[in-house]
């Protein structure tokens, strides 16, 4: 939504299908390589004006939308409405009330440029006062208020507490507004559109050429978005699991390719191939911990990761054995924390040793036919073995839709590609 051209991709998309009725849009995002997103811009203005009561930067947004209204030849009232966005980021107590802005004039302006109507999602999407979504309450107003609408576009990213204030999903969340207001429409189908043709196999900045993923489940999206595929938001399938509304991942430079579906559940996977697709994320740190007759210890584990809740540290595994614990975490969570984590695990659970050891990814293979077939664990640890690379852990979900390895950063790429080959070659 940042150029003409875009925006006149956009449009054509949504004139060719009278059936696209519910537009969410997103805040204009780079023009160019070198550019800064409108909604990094807003944070900018909203740090600024914490620190000298001003928003200097509110210029470059100024500019921005004056130029993308000037090359969209829209009537809009814009100077109007952004004194008034300006004076509100000076008064804000939080930043959400920035950030959203380019959402509420992203759309208020292609509502304009394809004579649609606009509606806010403020008075649509809540939160309570403590800031958690409210799914029953937003499902209902959403589908109370747009009933009887012929074609809509609602800003994405935002909604706004029982007090008023504006409130934002997590950065990529006008994905979730998508789904929110599919959901309370009950839509046949949620399209989100972006720039990529869907989903693929693996990263290409990694494996060359991967082949495309036609078709994926809630589930297989949830293990690959969360390990770093991140095409669309993972916490957009939640609204749709009451609906079991498909997800379809198109490419708005490439409007006529099929994309990728994303659905509740199917069968009709590759007997011979069960693995959907990888992906992996670097930056991880394991904290072994060994301990004489630690599996007849009553509560062990629970004193351990008691030490990281009180330090402010999520884990992401926990691989054991009989006198053993591996409690792997973020590089980005335990950043100036780790001598005091192990000073803690250390008064905790008194362990004969603790032994850190950084620079470890972690890889996730997943298929949702991997638990109906037989050999595809003994596959992966070959091919990885073939490739040199070795295995520091492994993990599995009571799913069995996926095998976690964690293997040394430096081998992270052989890695990838190993397990790449071996499910998906030629």
């Amino acid at each position: 939504m940042a150029t003409r051209e875009s925006v006149a991709r956009v449009a054509a998309i949504i004139a060719a299908d009278e059936a696209r009725k519910f537009i969410v849009v997103s805040a204009p995002g780079k023009r160019f390589a070198d550019d800064i997103k409108v909604t990094d811009l807003l944070y900018t203005c909203f740090e600024e004006s914490r620190v000298t009561g001003e928003c200097p930067s509110f210029e470059k947004i100024r500019a921005r939308f004056r130029d993308l209204i000037a090359e969209l030849d829209v009537d809009f009232d814009l100077e109007a409405e952004l004194d008034r966005i300006e004076e509100q980021i000076n008064v804000s107590v939080t930043p959400d009330y920035a950030a959203s802005r380019g959402e509420y004039l992203s759309a208020k302006i292609f509502a304009v440029k394809i004579g649609a109507k606009f509606v806010d999602v403020a008075g649509l999407i809540r939160f309570n006062d403590d800031g958690v979504f409210d799914a029953e309450y937003t499902n209902d107003t959403v589908a109370k208020r747009l009933a009887g609408e012929k074609r809509v576009v609602l800003p994405g990213f935002y909604g706004s507490k029982d007090n008023g204030d504006i409130k934002t999903f997590s950065r990529g969340g006008s994905d979730i507004t998508g789904a929110i207001i599919a959901r309370g429409v009950k839509a046949k189908v949620y399209e989100n559109w972006t720039d990529v043709d869907g989903f693929m196999t693996a990263d290409p900045r990694i494996v060359q050429n991967p082949r495309q993923i036609k078709k994926l489940s809630y589930a297989e999206l949830r293990e690959l978005s969360y390990m770093g595929a991140n095409v669309l938001h993972p916490e957009s399938t939640f609204p749709l699991k009451t609906t079991g509304t498909p997800i379809n991942i198109r490419n708005t430079f490439f409007p006529e390719h099929e994309g990728t579906l994303i659905v509740e559940s199917y069968d009709d996977f590759d007997k011979k191939n069960p693995v959907t697709g990888i992906a992996g994320k670097k930056g991880f740190t394991s904290i072994n911990i060994a301990k004489s007759m630690m599996n007849s210890e009553l509560g062990f584990g629970r004193r351990v990761l008691s030490v990281l809740e009180h330090c402010g540290v999520s884990f992401e595994h926990i691989p054991s054995g009989i006198d053993t614990l591996s409690v792997f975490v973020s590089d980005s969570e335990i950043m100036g924390k780790m001598e005091r984590i192990i000073a803690k695990i250390r008064e905790a659970v008194s362990p004969d040793f603790v032994d850190i050891h950084s620079g470890m990814s972690l890889i996730a293979t997943v298929g949702q036919g991997m638990s109906e077939q037989t050999g595809t664990a003994a596959r992966l640890f070959t091919a990885l073995a073939r490739a040199d690379v070795n295995i520091r852990m492994i993990d599995q979900g009571s799913s069995e839709m996926n095998i976690i390895v964690g293997v040394e950063t430096n081998d992270y790429e052989r890695a990838i590609n190993a397990i790449y080959h071996e499910f998906f070659k030629d």
